[in-house]
């Protein structure tokens, strides 16, 4: 109750809004003007918070299992490396639940704050927990508290950001490209923290196993600094103020959204199915299945994700705008269907053991995910209505992480041990492609549609129908 009470009563909260009824009206430079910085915001705080997420992923394939259980099988050590690991995906629709409450209730910035300090906290704290020859199973103990306050963080984070940048956009017929660049914040953050990880790899040599891998972890405090002071400098939403204006502020909107739009939770979480698992597959699990079984290095396989990552920089809003133009439900459908081929493809071209094929194979390997993260963001925030989007954004998008972020590692590595084959994985994914395949296609397309108004009652946007039905 004393989070509660404190975090309703932040400062830099439910702000009055220059395009709030009864203030200023911005001019049309103004209101861009706070496009571009909410964008920007966005952006630059969930690259900083995706790094804190993806150094943890990183680090757990290449470092963890041998400190902090090194009296395991190298397999099982894996494993319970991976479990900790898993825990912040548990911990993502816990974020979501809180943060999407204070969300729909004080306001997207307060709450954006938060999650940023949560997780960057939380994130330099690793790098000071002791490992098993000090203090034995605490270390991973220490570990995994501080996981899940990461997962809460970062279950807190997505919704905020991508309404933030969403809702400022003044006309309906490029909402997917602007909230695709908080989406650009993933592989910003992936490839920041494995561009830190490899360069103090190459700076530590033999000792990143003592004390290498913990500078990644430090450095999270300067860029949680940076993050906060653009953050504080953002203006409210004009679709929260007027909410705000209009009293339309739901005392419960978590419990809200679950009893009006149930459906829409469900399948926005089914639809992550296909993005989510194989993206952590080939970002996280890939260095385990690289370096163990494939015998490649260590700098190899950090070098193939870095370009990976970059290649996003350019696809993921490139699919946002797409989706602009055909449709995010297509545009999501085409998605689903490339990454179920793919997997089959990826694995047949890292298991030739050829440098040249594995890094073409991973580089390749996040386009087919950009092709459903880029229209994502929109797709899923579109599907709720204004007063309770926050809230159901935020646990549609985040129940995935215990569905399919989080298991996919300690799912492929169980798949490799029984089958011995990296083409039972690929049936994974292709199973996880069906899954959001026919999610996407039960979902409402709300592209070029007006979101600014409540269109879950006969208030609403009338024809439209209620959220789960649109025209």
């Amino acid at each position: 109750m004393r989070f509660a009470w404190a975090i309703s009563r932040l400062p830099w909260g439910c702000e009055m809004n220059a395009d709030q009824p009864g203030a200023t009206p911005l001019s049309e430079e103004d209101a861009h003007r706070q496009l571009r910085r909410a964008v920007i915001a966005s952006t630059i705080g969930t690259t900083i918070e995706w790094y804190d997420f993806f150094l943890y992923s990183t680090v757990t394939g290449l470092i963890f299992a041998k400190l902090y259980f090194p009296e395991s099988d190298p397999l099982v050590g894996t494993l319970q490396a991976f479990l900790i690991y898993a825990v912040g995906f548990i911990a993502r629709p816990v974020g979501a639940a809180i943060f999407g409450h204070y969300g729909d209730r004080v306001g997207r910035k307060a709450t954006l704050i938060v999650t940023l300090l949560l997780m960057g906290l939380a994130t330099f704290a690793v790098a000071f927990v002791p490992t098993y020859a000090s203090i034995g199973i605490w270390g991973a103990v220490l570990l995994t508290v501080l996981r899940f306050i990461q997962g809460v963080g970062v279950g807190g984070e997505w919704g905020g950001s991508v309404l933030m940048s969403m809702e400022w956009a003044r006309t309906n017929s490029h909402r997917g490209f602007v909230a695709s660049w908080p989406q650009f914040g993933v592989p910003a953050g992936l490839f920041i923290a494995n561009l830190v990880v490899l360069a103090v790899s190459q700076f530590s040599g033999d000792s990143f196993m003592t004390w290498g891998w913990r500078v990644p972890f430090l450095l999270s405090i300067v860029l949680v600094a940076i993050g906060l002071y653009i953050r504080l400098n953002i203006l409210e939403t004009p679709i929260f103020a007027k909410l705000l204006a209009e009293n339309r502020i739901e005392k419960t909107p978590m419990l809200e959204v679950i009893r009006r739009q149930p459906k829409d939770i469900l399948l926005s979480a089914l639809a992550r199915m296909a993005e989510q698992a194989p993206f952590y597959l080939y970002t996280a699990f890939v260095f385990t299945y690289g370096v163990k079984t494939l015998h490649v290095s260590r700098d190899l396989m950090l070098s193939a994700v870095l370009a990976a990552a970059v290649l996003q920089f350019v696809t993921i809003p490139l699919f946002g705008h797409v989706s602009d133009l055909i449709g995010r439900k297509r545009m999501y459908m085409i998605g689903a269907v490339a990454v179920g081929i793919f997997g089959f493809i990826y694995f047949r071209m890292v298991d030739t053991r050829s440098p040249a094929l594995i890094v073409t194979a991973v580089v390749l390997s996040l386009v087919p995910h950009a092709m459903l993260y880029g229209p994502q963001a929109a797709f899923i925030a579109e599907s709720f209505t204004g007063r309770l989007r926050y809230s159901g954004a935020s646990l549609g998008y985040q129940l995935a992480s215990v569905i399919a972020g989080g298991p996919a590692p300690l799912i492929a590595t169980a798949l490799f041990a029984y089958y011995r084959t990296g083409y039972a994985i690929a049936i994974y994914i292709a199973v996880c492609a069906v899954i959001s395949l026919l999610a996407a296609w039960r979902m409402g397309d709300y592209t070029n549609k007006d979101i600014s108004r409540e269109y879950d009652d006969k208030h609403g946007l009338g024809d439209h129908g209620h959220a789960s039905h649109p025209a």
